[in-house]
């Protein structure tokens, strides 16, 4: 009984370690995608500041390439609403596995006390010397 407890606890532990390793790494990916978010904010403030007249280059590679104003501002506008909506799946990502967390922990709680009451059990039913 005791063994058996013991196995569902660690393997409970297990499953809670991989979801915090997993909860990191997508928290890492949010971190990334907000300073890319922020970083695309101020292009865009940027962009708003100039003229129809002004010209706009884009970098690719090595070179500067001259790009309609326009344009840059449709790219950057596509640019944070994708970036959004990664956002929000990463979110939903870790509200999922916020709440699992939560589940293995309250698994392990229970799995403790039964661990406990069987210890319990198993030492008074020991025969005495």
């Amino acid at each position: 009984m005791v063994e058996e407890i013991q196995k569902k606890f660690q393997n409970e532990v297990d499953k809670l370690r991989q979801d915090q390793k997993d909860y990191n790494k997508m928290l890492t990916q949010r971190q990334q995608l907000d300073g890319q978010l922020n970083e695309n904010i101020v292009v865009k403030k940027e962009l708003d500041l100039l003229k129809a007249d002004n010209e706009v280059f884009k970098l690719v590679g090595p070179v500067l390439v001259k790009q309609d104003l326009c344009e840059a501002k449709q790219n950057v506008d596509k640019r944070m609403d994708y970036i959004k909506s990664e956002l929000k799946r990463v979110d939903d990502i870790l509200a999922t596995l916020d709440k699992k967390i939560d589940s293995h922990r309250e698994t392990l709680e229970k799995l403790q006390q039964a661990f406990q009451q069987a210890q319990i059990k198993a030492s008074l039913n020991q025969p005495k010397s």
